[in-house]
Protein backbone atom coordinates (compact mmCIF):
# COMPACT_ATOMS: atom_id res chain seq x y z
CA UNK A 1 0.00 0.00 0.00
CA UNK A 2 1.49 3.73 -0.69
CA UNK A 3 1.63 5.95 1.88
CA UNK A 4 -0.53 8.81 2.85
CA UNK A 5 -0.92 11.78 0.50
CA UNK A 6 -4.15 13.49 1.32
CA UNK A 7 -5.42 14.04 4.77
CA UNK A 8 -9.33 15.40 5.69
CA UNK A 9 -10.20 17.04 8.63
CA UNK A 10 -14.19 16.80 9.37
CA UNK A 11 -16.03 19.35 10.15
CA UNK A 12 -18.66 22.36 10.29
CA UNK A 13 -17.65 25.66 8.48
CA UNK A 14 -18.18 29.28 10.11
CA UNK A 15 -17.03 30.53 14.05
CA UNK A 16 -19.90 29.38 15.89
CA UNK A 17 -18.44 25.63 15.25
CA UNK A 18 -14.89 25.80 15.31
CA UNK A 19 -14.75 24.20 18.79
CA UNK A 20 -17.37 21.79 19.15
CA UNK A 21 -17.14 18.31 19.24
CA UNK A 22 -17.65 17.51 15.89
CA UNK A 23 -15.21 19.83 14.16
CA UNK A 24 -12.45 17.45 16.11
CA UNK A 25 -11.31 16.47 12.07
CA UNK A 26 -11.12 20.47 11.45
CA UNK A 27 -9.18 20.22 15.31
CA UNK A 28 -6.57 17.67 13.83
CA UNK A 29 -6.16 19.57 10.31
CA UNK A 30 -5.63 22.74 12.34
CA UNK A 31 -2.97 21.48 14.73
CA UNK A 32 -1.50 20.14 11.84
CA UNK A 33 -1.23 22.86 9.43
CA UNK A 34 0.27 24.77 13.03
CA UNK A 35 3.44 22.11 13.56
CA UNK A 36 4.42 22.68 10.03
CA UNK A 37 3.58 26.12 9.61
CA UNK A 38 1.29 25.91 7.08
CA UNK A 39 -1.55 28.29 6.12
CA UNK A 40 -5.18 27.39 5.19
CA UNK A 41 -5.97 28.88 2.22
CA UNK A 42 -9.67 28.86 -0.39
CA UNK A 43 -9.64 26.70 -3.15
CA UNK A 44 -13.07 27.09 -4.44
CA UNK A 45 -12.88 24.13 -6.87
CA UNK A 46 -12.34 21.97 -4.25
CA UNK A 47 -15.14 23.32 -2.33
CA UNK A 48 -13.12 23.70 0.45
CA UNK A 49 -9.57 24.70 2.49
CA UNK A 50 -6.18 23.26 1.40
CA UNK A 51 -2.59 23.57 3.01
CA UNK A 52 0.22 21.96 1.72
CA UNK A 53 2.32 20.14 4.97
CA UNK A 54 6.00 18.34 5.04
CA UNK A 55 5.56 15.10 6.54
CA UNK A 56 8.65 12.90 7.79
CA UNK A 57 9.85 15.04 4.30
CA UNK A 58 7.05 13.95 2.36
CA UNK A 59 4.93 16.71 0.82
CA UNK A 60 0.94 15.57 2.31
CA UNK A 61 -2.04 17.81 1.21
CA UNK A 62 -4.54 18.57 3.58
CA UNK A 63 -8.06 19.61 3.08
CA UNK A 64 -10.67 21.40 5.32
CA UNK A 65 -14.16 21.09 3.28
CA UNK A 66 -16.07 24.42 3.51
CA UNK A 67 -19.67 22.20 2.90
CA UNK A 68 -21.74 21.28 5.42
CA UNK A 69 -20.94 18.04 7.38
CA UNK A 70 -23.02 16.07 5.79
CA UNK A 71 -22.09 17.07 2.02
CA UNK A 72 -18.31 16.66 2.96
CA UNK A 73 -18.18 14.05 0.06
CA UNK A 74 -18.67 16.89 -2.85
CA UNK A 75 -15.41 18.03 -1.82
CA UNK A 76 -13.43 14.95 -1.03
CA UNK A 77 -13.92 13.62 -4.28
CA UNK A 78 -13.40 17.05 -5.80
CA UNK A 79 -9.68 16.90 -4.15
CA UNK A 80 -9.08 12.91 -5.19
CA UNK A 81 -9.88 14.12 -8.14
CA UNK A 82 -8.02 16.81 -9.06
CA UNK A 83 -5.06 16.17 -7.33
CA UNK A 84 -5.45 12.00 -9.11
CA UNK A 85 -5.05 10.22 -5.61
CA UNK A 86 -6.02 7.25 -4.59
CA UNK A 87 -8.73 6.94 -1.81
CA UNK A 88 -6.55 3.96 0.01
CA UNK A 89 -3.39 6.95 0.15
CA UNK A 90 -6.09 9.61 2.06
CA UNK A 91 -6.35 9.69 5.92
CA UNK A 92 -10.35 11.28 6.93
CA UNK A 93 -10.01 12.61 10.73
CA UNK A 94 -13.44 12.70 12.17
CA UNK A 95 -15.06 13.38 15.68
CA UNK A 96 -16.11 9.54 16.98
CA UNK A 97 -18.53 8.71 19.87
CA UNK A 98 -17.74 5.62 20.24
CA UNK A 99 -14.29 6.17 21.87
CA UNK A 100 -13.93 8.27 25.02
CA UNK A 101 -11.65 11.77 24.82
CA UNK A 102 -7.89 11.27 24.38
CA UNK A 103 -8.32 8.04 22.31
CA UNK A 104 -7.54 8.36 18.76
CA UNK A 105 -7.54 5.12 16.46
CA UNK A 106 -6.73 4.38 12.56
CA UNK A 107 -8.91 2.13 10.99
CA UNK A 108 -8.99 1.39 6.97
CA UNK A 109 -12.24 0.62 5.81
CA UNK A 110 -15.65 -0.13 7.61
CA UNK A 111 -18.64 1.29 8.03
CA UNK A 112 -19.66 5.39 8.49
CA UNK A 113 -21.08 4.60 12.25
CA UNK A 114 -23.49 7.65 11.65
CA UNK A 115 -20.94 9.79 11.29
CA UNK A 116 -22.54 12.33 8.44
CA UNK A 117 -19.27 13.11 6.78
CA UNK A 118 -18.36 9.74 6.36
CA UNK A 119 -21.71 8.45 5.34
CA UNK A 120 -21.99 11.30 2.57
CA UNK A 121 -18.05 10.36 1.22
CA UNK A 122 -18.77 6.72 1.01
CA UNK A 123 -22.26 7.33 -0.79
CA UNK A 124 -20.58 9.04 -3.77
CA UNK A 125 -17.40 6.99 -3.90
CA UNK A 126 -19.30 4.13 -3.72
CA UNK A 127 -16.82 2.37 -0.51
CA UNK A 128 -15.42 3.01 2.21
CA UNK A 129 -11.85 1.96 1.26
CA UNK A 130 -9.95 5.00 3.13
CA UNK A 131 -8.26 5.46 6.08
CA UNK A 132 -10.00 6.99 9.02
CA UNK A 133 -8.76 8.83 12.10
CA UNK A 134 -11.29 8.62 14.35
CA UNK A 135 -10.92 10.79 17.03
CA UNK A 136 -12.98 10.12 20.46
CA UNK A 137 -15.44 12.96 21.88
CA UNK A 138 -17.42 10.13 24.22
CA UNK A 139 -21.18 9.44 24.20
CA UNK A 140 -23.91 11.26 26.33
CA UNK A 141 -25.20 8.23 27.40
CA UNK A 142 -28.05 8.13 25.23
CA UNK A 143 -29.05 8.19 21.91
CA UNK A 144 -31.62 11.16 21.97
CA UNK A 145 -29.03 13.53 23.26
CA UNK A 146 -26.43 12.46 20.88
CA UNK A 147 -26.91 15.82 18.73
CA UNK A 148 -26.47 18.58 21.35
CA UNK A 149 -23.39 16.83 22.53
CA UNK A 150 -22.08 16.44 19.16
CA UNK A 151 -22.65 20.19 18.26
CA UNK A 152 -21.45 21.29 22.18
CA UNK A 153 -18.24 22.26 23.06
CA UNK A 154 -16.42 20.49 25.29
CA UNK A 155 -15.80 20.75 29.04
CA UNK A 156 -11.85 21.87 29.43
CA UNK A 157 -10.78 18.41 30.76
CA UNK A 158 -12.53 16.71 27.73
CA UNK A 159 -10.99 19.23 25.30
CA UNK A 160 -7.43 19.20 26.74
CA UNK A 161 -8.05 15.09 26.51
CA UNK A 162 -9.29 15.67 22.95
CA UNK A 163 -6.34 17.71 21.85
CA UNK A 164 -3.48 15.21 23.31
CA UNK A 165 -4.90 12.09 21.22
CA UNK A 166 -4.65 14.87 18.29
CA UNK A 167 -0.70 15.03 19.05
CA UNK A 168 -0.36 11.66 19.63
CA UNK A 169 -1.68 10.83 15.89
CA UNK A 170 0.10 13.52 14.42
CA UNK A 171 3.21 11.62 16.40
CA UNK A 172 2.46 8.56 14.37
CA UNK A 173 1.93 9.94 10.70
CA UNK A 174 5.39 9.44 9.41
CA UNK A 175 4.66 6.14 9.58
CA UNK A 176 1.56 6.30 7.68
CA UNK A 177 3.29 8.47 4.70
CA UNK A 178 5.85 5.38 4.91
CA UNK A 179 2.88 3.38 4.15
CA UNK A 180 3.52 1.71 7.39
CA UNK A 181 -0.19 1.65 8.77
CA UNK A 182 0.22 -1.17 10.51
CA UNK A 183 2.71 -0.02 13.10
CA UNK A 184 1.29 3.41 13.07
CA UNK A 185 -1.94 2.06 14.38
CA UNK A 186 0.14 -0.26 16.92
CA UNK A 187 1.71 3.01 18.42
CA UNK A 188 -1.55 5.01 18.25
CA UNK A 189 -3.32 2.66 20.12
CA UNK A 190 -1.09 0.76 22.72
CA UNK A 191 -2.00 2.38 25.94
CA UNK A 192 1.09 4.94 27.74
CA UNK A 193 1.67 4.22 30.60
CA UNK A 194 0.97 7.21 33.00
Amino acid sequence: MAGLRLIVGLGNPGAEHARTRHNAGFWFADALAQASGARFGLESKLHGETAKVSIAGAPVLVLKPSTWMNLSGKSVMAALRYWKIEPEDCLVAHDELDLSPGTARIKFDGGHGGQNGLRDTMQLLGHGRFHRLRIGIGHPGHKDRVTPWVLGKPGKDDEAAILRAIDDAIAVLPLAVAGDYNEAMKRLHTPKPD
